[in-house]
């Protein structure tokens, strides 16, 4: 009779690459990579850890495929001439990618053997700038300050020590309690008049920055 336990044989009979990377990347998204290990990981899967290397050479290449999946996950842009559009949709898809798998901020651009969704990514970028009317060394240009943008905002924000309206009052009541108001007017009056106001998110900013990027390259790209 069934009993609804998988055995080992047949668990390692289902086991596959795809199964090993998203596994993976679940124990990253919730410990860190730090806490990912190939026992580990073995663990999580119920299989022996001899049997992940029958899909992953080692843990560079597990982490080499790890990011290749974070890629995938990233809209790609349109070549449709319409590179502003296209420009915006990565960046917010690419920022929230970034937040929903926080350990691979310092990965992403970091591989010497990226996989087939990044190096897709990648060409995808430089292909909707050119069809946008970028020459090669502008889209170069380009494609380096959305991405400085993009991830620094990413990293900063996963970084704040506040969330929430009533956390950032309590961050804020810490940070300037030993002080007296007058030490640090124009950052108590940031704090008072605008930080603390119903309805602030710093998330906010990122769409703001943004757009000035986007038309501060539509302003130069003529002379492409």
């Amino acid at each position: 009779m069934a009993t609804g336990v998988i055995s080992p044989e047949r668990s390692r009979s289902r086991l596959s690459r795809e199964r090993v990377l998203l596994a993976a990347l679940a124990q990253a998204d919730v410990g860190g990579l730090e806490a990912l290990s190939m026992r580990t990981l073995a663990e999580g899967l119920e299989v022996a850890p001899m049997a992940l290397y029958r899909h992953v050479a080692n843990k560079d290449d597990l982490i080499d495929g790890m990011v290749d999946v974070v890629f995938g996950e990233v809209g790609l842009p349109s070549a449709d001439g319409d590179w502003k559009r296209a420009m915006r949709r990565r960046a917010i898809s690419l920022r929230d990618v970034l937040l929903r798998h926080r350990w691979a901020i310092g990965l992403m651009e970091s591989r010497r053997n990226p996989g087939p969704a990044s190096l897709r990514h990648h060409d995808a970028m430089i292909g909707s700038l050119r069809a946008g009317g970028f020459d090669m060394a502008m889209a170069a240009h380009a494609y380096s300050l959305l991405d400085s943008y993009i991830y620094g905002f990413a990293l900063t924000k996963m970084n704040l020590p506040f969330e929430t309206e009533e956390q950032v009052a309590e961050v804020a009541q810490t940070m300037l309690e030993p002080f007296s108001p007058d030490d640090y007017p124009n950052l108590v009056a940031f704090i008072t008049e605008h930080a603390m106001q119903p309805g602030y998110d710093y998330a906010d900013e990122f769409e703001y920055g943004l757009d000035l990027m986007l038309d501060g390259l539509e302003r130069v790209r003529p002379t492409a």
